[in-house]
């Protein structure tokens, strides 16, 4: 924090009147211009704006050496806590070089994916407020509402599109974290969190196909015969993009009489195996058995095109990604009474609560065992 002296003519001009200035960081305004945070206290002192008899001059030395002293205790008493201001030398830490320390704390032996996510979270503040020597004494109220409101309607992913709300509540809960620590350590002494909501992710619709239209799929043509293989393979086994597309030979064996795939989510780091039934291993090209199983897969525009274009010759209307494939594994498992934490297992959900989410979708699921009450003799 900074204190200054200010001096203000009268209506007059003939006297000035004296306050000190706190200056306590700043904050990027919706246009996008610096804006400070200032505190002002008024002081019963004045000044001669032209002072010219020896009197006079006396009166604004006397005057300007009592205001340097009340601005000395001033910036004694904000060094010391009061004033809602914590030690100077602690206020100027860099809040991205303190970003950075957490950051590093994420990294394991198992995965980086919540290291790159913080990463992510990084890249994503400094194109909000870009000035590297950010410090906590500029992390107020105002900055922080300036960060939510980014991530909630303006931040945007690599192809430019913006980012879900649930990535933006996600990126702000990290930001969140860092606040709340600053605070733990007392950089802070104040945590202008209590003043800032979080984001709330709003629920999207999970798109699943019926087992229906999941056979309507295997008799229709597809442009690129991997796509619909590893599409398949997605409804068969509930496995994402990401480790479909990564699975090695390497990570397929046969335990007692069964093909299993034994690898580490790619998204959680988590060891999972799952049991391959036939009809999904013969979706597999086992002619060589080693590298890539899904070897000419790849993520890009050409693919999605195409699997909504064969979705649509299917006779499908709905907006169908490559993770319904996963949802469908779910929601069929969940249509057939398989219980729901072995769902959970499959799925290598950490927590139960995120398998829940399917069952919710199910209106027949939930019709059907409202029809399972016991005939009470009405």
């Amino acid at each position: 924090m900074k204190i200054t002296i200010e001096k203000r003519n009268n209506k007059e001009g003939d006297k000035q009147s004296i306050r000190l200035i706190y200056w306590h960081g700043s904050y990027t305004d919706k246009d996008g211009k610096l804006k400070h945070n200032r505190k002002r206290e008024q002081l019963d002192q004045y000044l001669y704006t032209t002072p010219k008899t020896k009197h006079e001059k006396q009166h604004n030395k006397e005057t300007m050496q009592l205001v340097e002293q009340i601005k000395a205790k001033r910036i004694a008493e904000a060094a010391s806590g009061q004033h809602g201001f914590t030690d100077t030398n602690k206020l100027s830490t860099n809040f991205y070089s303190f970003f950075n320390k957490i950051m590093e704390t994420k990294k394991t032996n198992e995965s980086n994916k919540n290291y790159d996510l913080w990463q992510a979270v990084l890249i994503q503040l400094k194109r909000y407020h870009p000035d590297e020597g950010l410090t906590f004494e500029q992390v107020t109220v105002e900055w922080l509402e300036g960060v939510r409101k980014y991530f909630d309607s303006q931040a945007k992913t690599k192809s430019g599109n913006l980012i879900s709300s649930g990535t933006a509540s996600s990126y702000f809960n990290k930001v969140r974290a860092v606040i709340n620590e600053a605070y733990a350590k007392e950089i802070i002494t104040k945590n202008p969190l209590k003043q800032v909501k979080g984001i709330t992710p709003i629920s999207s619709e999970r798109v699943f196909l019926t087992i229906d239209e999941v056979r309507a799929l295997v008799k229709t043509d597809c442009r690129y015969d991997v796509l619909k293989n590893a599409f398949l393979f997605s409804c068969l086994t509930g496995l994402r993009w990401s480790d479909i597309n990564k699975l090695d030979w390497s990570e397929i064996s046969e335990f007692n009489g069964v093909n299993r795939i034994t690898f580490n989510q790619k998204k959680t780091g988590n060891l999972q195996y799952l049991d391959l039934p036939p009809q999904a291993y013969s979706l597999l090209n086992a002619f060589e058995k080693k590298g890539r199983v899904f070897q000419s897969l790849k993520y890009s525009a050409y693919m999605n095109i195409e699997l909504l274009r064969w979705t649509m010759s299917a006779g499908i209307s709905k907006h169908v990604t490559f993770h319904a494939g996963r949802h469908t594994f779910a929601v069929s498992l969940i249509t057939q009474g398989v219980e729901i934490y072995t769902i959970s297992k499959l799925m290598g959900h950490t927590e139960v609560k995120t398998t829940q989410i399917y069952a919710d979708i199910i209106d027949k699921v939930r019709k059907d065992a409202m029809y399972k009450i016991p005939d009470i003799g009405l």
